[in-house]
């Protein structure tokens, strides 16, 4: 009696990994496409192409060519296979519980550079793409307003420890991060003048504490 249960499960579990697997290769197709060719140069033919699947299986799988850019931002940023909220990612969690200001900085930095690594590229291509597609201007606001958003609670969790400098508001401060998280600033100082992610993490870590912490 027990048999066919075990079978559909087994069976349920393949396809489930199966199709993980097809969305994974579509993803990478995409992602190289992206930043190689470009969002406009792109079409979902190629990408099908590349992914060694045909058109409709990434419209059911994960849909049209901006749904496909969105994917690829939010699973560059939450570093998993999957979109997560940054409340529920694990250097949030972290930050939270981290009692000094340095410590809070330190995650973040040590966060933001291994987020880069993974974003910097698609975001550049969703960056350029913003300018021509609608869509993906609509992404790119949304991703902007979210990272402001994001900073603000940065900032107050920041004041909480009492180190932040006084003459400094919350939305200040969460400016400055907000500029200095930027995939744009990544670009500038990693792939354009050539410095170490190392380098990056500790640049702007020591940058932050001396901007916005109390000297004292």
């Amino acid at each position: 009696m027990d048999e066919p249960v075990k079978t559909r499960s087994y069976t349920s579990t393949v396809r489930a990994e199966q199709a993980e697997k097809t969305r994974g290769a579509i993803l990478a197709a995409a992602r190289a496409l992206f930043v190689e060719r470009g969002y406009r140069r792109t079409t979902v033919q190629l990408i099908a192409q590349q992914a060694g699947v045909n058109v409709d299986t990434i419209y059911q799988a994960i849909g049209r060519k901006p749904d496909l850019m969105r994917e690829l931002v939010e699973t560059s940023l939450s570093g998993r296979a999957v979109a997560v909220p940054a409340r529920q990612r694990e250097y949030v969690r972290l930050i939270r519980e981290a009692p000094a200001a340095t410590d809070k900085i330190d995650i973040y930095a040590r966060a933001i550079t291994d987020i880069h690594e993974r974003m910097a590229p698609i975001f550049i291509a969703l960056r350029d793409a913003a300018s021509t597609d609608e869509p993906c201007r609509a992404l790119w606001r949304d991703i902007s307003a979210r990272r402001a958003r994001n900073m603000l609670e940065f900032a107050a969790d920041l004041r909480a420890t009492g180190e932040l400098r006084d003459d400094l508001g919350d939305q200040r401060v969460a400016d400055v991060i907000w500029s200095m998280n930027a995939a744009e600033y990544w670009v500038l100082l990693v792939q354009e003048r050539g410095w170490a992610a190392t380098e990056f993490e500790r640049w702007i870590s020591d940058a932050w504490r001396r901007l916005l912490l109390r000297a004292d």
